[in-house]
């Protein structure tokens, strides 16, 4: 069995597409992500932020099957 890592890029060419989404998801919910390092950020804000971006990125995948 391969042995993949989830941080590794499907598709590399996206990943500054996604980062300029998280900011967009971020500004949305009332985070404030500065550029570079947010080690700072708590565990909730950061859940919220993916969460949102996860729950975005389903409702596309299902309008386009429409």
């Amino acid at each position: 069995m391969a042995n993949s890592n989830s941080n590794k890029s499907v598709v590399p060419e996206a990943k500054e597409a996604l980062n300029k989404f998280k900011y967009e998801v971020a500004s949305e919910v009332g985070v404030n992500l500065k550029q570079g390092y947010n080690g700072d950020l708590s565990s909730k804000d950061a859940g919220r932020i993916g969460g949102n971006m996860v729950k975005k990125m389903i409702q596309q995948a299902e309008n386009n099957m429409r």
